[in-house]
């Protein structure tokens, strides 16, 4: 039996207001980039620094990244409809990979033109104190919208918001690679510069390949690590009336998760019952991890999970199917004829048999009942076990 546990409450409300919490980060961060991005390009000019020029062109970068993940946390954050049941948590994936592909398109054209000038041996002049300023300024700056951004990125658990964060980190870290590369010119070291503007180049590109390689991950629905799951399984096993765990599958949509499973109960359990376990493993797994978006879990009367595919195997007859053939097996036996209710249990590749009545023939009991029924149908061979209860049902 598979089933979609219910979403939680719907929050159309929170998606908004996690909309506008990253726009409002995403836009602050906008403004500092391009302020800074401005500062570097025209002191990296006045001084000759090739480093400052190349960082102030990786601060635009951050500009042009900044109005992309805007647009994307707007629409990525919208809720389910009929066209993406799971949601549109994968227009965040497609823009962390675009961001990821900017920066390493970035990355190598600073580190060509740093290359070029270092191989070129063109004197680089001392920068003076000016451009050193704008470069602590530019590292604080970058700092602080680095740490506000992951703040906010791990409050509304959005990846491109975290990626981003991260972005603006490699800035930072970049701009204190620059800084270095400043102070050795002022004191004749000019070399060090473009040297370290190639070392910028690098780390952007190292930036970018990672953002790349995760997204990339997630877009052919990599699981989640093994310890997460292994949890997700131990959760589910700690539910009452579960047996055991197997078959658990993850992905990530976006910032969300959506999980399957399935679930072995008690093989005589009613449907309903069964069913309410699964949902109360559902809600346990979303307690524990909130970021799941869809829980669907399959119930199972027994351990299937060395089996072949349920689909690809030879199937049982059904109900249907199982009351002509054993109408034609059991046409002379009072028992049958007489009988209020049918249960059918799928059992080990074969069906487990309980018939009801409400009054037993005369000179018969349970057993020679049901032993009459059992010889009766000695060629159905997907009969397993067979009982005669004498009562309504379960039904």
């Amino acid at each position: 039996m598979n089933a979609t546990s219910p979403p939680p409450i719907p929050d159309t409300l929170s998606r908004k207001a996690q909309a506008r919490e990253a726009h409002r980060v995403t836009l602050i961060g906008a403004v500092i980039d391009c302020v800074i991005g401005v500062l570097k390009i025209v002191a990296g000019w006045l001084v000759g620094s090739a480093a400052l020029i190349a960082d102030g062109i990786h601060s635009f970068s951050d500009l042009v990244t900044d109005v992309f993940v805007l647009a994307a946390t707007h629409f990525g954050r919208q809720a389910p409809d009929s066209d993406h049941p799971y949601g549109h948590g994968r227009i965040e994936t497609l823009a962390t990979l675009w961001l990821g592909s900017v920066l390493i398109f970035v990355a190598g054209g600073i580190a060509w033109a740093s290359l070029s000038r270092l191989l070129a041996g063109n004197p680089i002049p001392a920068p003076g104190i000016w451009a050193i300023g704008v470069a602590v300024l530019s590292l604080a700056a970058k700092e602080w919208i680095f740490r506000y951004t992951m703040v906010v990125a791990k409050r509304i658990r959005s990846r491109l918001l975290e990626a981003n964060a991260w972005h603006s980190r490699s800035d930072a870290l970049s701009t204190g690679v620059v800084l270095v590369g400043l102070i050795a010119a002022q004191f004749g070291a000019g070399w060090v510069d473009a040297l370290a503007a190639i070392v910028v180049g690098i780390m952007v590109g190292q930036v970018g390949w990672k953002l790349l390689w995760e997204s990339g991950r997630e877009l052919i629905d990599t699981a989640l690590p093994e310890a997460d799951q292994q949890k997700m399984k131990s959760v589910a096993e700690s539910i009452p009336g579960v047996d055991s765990v197997h078959d658990l599958r993850t992905r990530s949509v976006g910032s969300h998760v959506v999980l399957d499973l399935h679930i072995v109960v008690a093989p005589r359990l009613t449907v309903s019952e069964a069913h309410e376990i699964g949902n109360a493993v559902s809600r346990k797994l979303r307690e524990a991890y909130p970021e799941l978006a869809d829980v669907t879990f399959h119930i199972d009367p027994e351990d299937d999970s060395d089996q072949i595919e349920h689909s690809l195997r030879p199937g049982l007859p059904l109900r249907q199917d199982v009351e002509n053939m054993l109408d034609e097996a059991w046409q002379e036996c009072s028992v049958w004829q007489d009988r209020v209710a049918l249960d059918l249990h799928y059992l080990a590749e074969q069906i487990d048999i309980s018939v009801y009545v409400r009054e037993l023939p005369a000179g018969q009991t349970l057993d020679t009942a049901a032993k009459e029924l059992r010889d009766a149908s000695h060629e159905l061979t997907w009969v397993r076990r067979l009982r005669v209860w004498q009562g309504p049902g379960k039904g």
